[in-house]
């Protein structure tokens, strides 16, 4: 009768055990040291190794020549429990064996001594499924089982075990086995059983597997069944329903050539040739990761699972796109995907999603639209606006150099260098403050809300360059000058109204954004300390 691949190639020892070395490592150690545990508990994903490794557990310590690191093979225990025929190694299913009443059962069978062998072992699979009543029936006797019984729970979720149980077992979680080495397994079995594959094809199967070893050697028997002695990529493809990079490469070449048109084309094909939207919206979001990843990380990375081949197309479709345009097209297919399995009109999701990738890609952000401004120029005049008459452009306030005329006081050398340097706000702080003078200090007397502004690093620097020594800066609460202080005439008020709102007109990142926006109208200028 045939046996399947899966079965077939399935570990009999350690060494023949892809992946999960920390597992067989300490596994081993624990058996040659003599410190077997009562129970363990093996999570991780499906297919990775979890029953097998019970299995080659218990004929470690069951073996003639055991307990040993590794089982012989040959004597009677280990054929026996390769076979699935030891009954003193116990394998129970929780799916089907999940009450009360099968845990009580299993307690019973607990209190007797192996027929024959070493250790009587129980291999609990998908034990995440067993009751909660359950558990607590067998709760005192995975906690104090006999010396000669050691319990081992494979499950898939492992979050679902109570803590009551997991805290009396060692727990070893498994992990998703690296694409290369299942492209060595199966290249390896492929040779055994006379069958040519490309890379490229393996790759495939191992990306139908995704980490899991069982199935992507479950696609490798279904490939095998359908192509023969010679595998085709395009037909496994096909038969298990995944797209090439040339049908995934057709939404990029769309996008890239901004043709909105080819991309209704490409969801009409899908459905003309009868593929499942939401899967090949699955398929478009992984493509998209992997452009992203290898935009990143580079072609050579071993984060993207793909053949030498797929990767290098990859690599070239990536340097098409920027890194923030192939993050948005990540995240808008994962939402479209996510519309998808509640959507009643999927044709109509797709289409619209597809349409948001191509908008989407059109975006630039605003830190490059000022990037592209020219410096130093009035932004150009604005049009004329129905709802008013046109703004006029902002004055350009054009620097002066600092011995043409300045005064003499420290307050004001200092005022006039500050606005200068374009520190506009700090120079206004300076103006409301009284300055003392002294040999080796400066103080600065002012009201609560400049105090901040006066406390900047850069009035530091600009005192240091003004005073041309270095001194102590003081800054403290207080009322200014009286005559700062004093109400001003109307006239002094509107022209420094009007001195206020020229300096801020004439802030380099107003004038860029008039350039930006060239309607657009500034009404009122308002000073947020007064």
């Amino acid at each position: 009768m045939y046996q399947v691949i899966a079965r077939k190639y399935r570990p009999q020892t350690f060494a023949g055990l892809i992946g999960q070395e920390h597992v067989r490592t300490t596994l081993g150690n624990a058996i040659s040291q003599g410190r077997i545990a009562h129970g363990y508990i093996f999570s991780g994903q499906r297919g990775t190794g979890k029953t097998t490794v019970a299995r080659i557990l218990a004929r470690c310590l069951n073996c003639e020549k055991g307990p040993a690191a590794e089982p012989c093979t040959e004597c009677v225990a280990c054929r026996e429990i390769a076979s699935g025929g030891c009954v003193d190694v116990i394998e129970i299913d929780a799916a089907s064996n999940r009450g009360i009443n099968e845990m009580r059962e299993l307690r019973e069978n607990v209190r007797y001594r192996p027929a024959r062998d070493r250790y009587k072992v129980f291999i609990i699979d998908e034990a995440h499924q067993i009751t909660s009543e359950a558990f607590n029936a067998l709760l005192k006797t995975l906690e104090e089982p006999p010396e000669w019984v050691v319990f081992v729970l494979c499950t898939t979720e492992a979050h679902k075990i109570p803590h009551t149980i997991s805290s009396r077992c060692q727990q070893f979680s498994f992990r998703s086995v690296d694409f290369t080495e299942v492209v060595s397994r199966m290249e390896w079995i492929c040779g055994e059983e006379g069958i040519k594959a490309d890379a490229e094809t393996l790759a495939v199967l191992a990306q139908a597997g995704d980490g899991s070893v069982r199935d992507s050697l479950s696609a490798l028997d279904q490939a095998i069944a359908c192509c023969g002695a010679e595998l085709d990529a395009g037909e496994v493809r096909r038969l298990l329903g995944l797209f090439s990079l040339d049908t995934l490469g057709e939404v990029t070449r769309a996008l890239e050539a901004a043709d909105s048109r080819r991309l209704l084309e490409i969801v009409q094909e899908l459905e003309s040739n009868g593929h499942n939207l939401q899967h090949f919206c699955r398929e478009l979001a992984r493509f998209f990761r992997n452009l992203l990843v290898t935009k990143i990380a580079g072609s050579g990375s071993r984060l993207v699972a793909a053949s030498a081949g797929e990767l290098v197309r990859l690599a070239d479709t990536a340097g098409k796109f920027s890194e923030p345009d192939l993050t948005r097209y990540l995240q808008l297919t994962l939402e479209l995907y996510r519309e998808l399995q509640y959507s009643l009109q999927p044709r109509l999701h797709m289409e619209l999603g597809l349409l948001r990738l191509l908008h989407a890609g059109r975006i630039r952000s605003i830190e490059d639209l000022l990037a592209g401004l020219p410096s130093g120029q009035p932004p150009p005049p604005a049009p004329p606006s129905s709802r008013g008459t046109p703004p006029k452009p902002a004055p350009v306030v054009e620097s002066k150099p600092a011995s043409a005329g300045q005064p003499g006081s420290l307050k004001q050398r200092l005022q006039a260098s500050l606005a200068e340097t374009g520190l506009t706000f700090v120079a206004d702080a300076v103006e409301h403050a009284e300055v003392t003078e002294s040999p080796s200090q400066i103080t600065f007397t002012a009201p609560k809300e400049f105090l901040m502004a006066l406390r900047s690093a850069d009035l530091r620097t600009a005192v240091t360059k003004t005073a041309g020594r270095a001194v102590k800066i003081v800054v403290q609460a207080g009322e200014a000058a009286a005559a700062a202080a004093a109400p001003k005439p109307a006239a002094a008020a509107m022209a420094e109204d009007e001195e206020l709102s020229r300096r801020a007109l004439s802030h380099p990142e107003v004038l860029h954004f008039q350039e930006m926006f060239p309607g657009s109208q500034v009404r009122t200028v308002r000073n947020l300390k007064q």
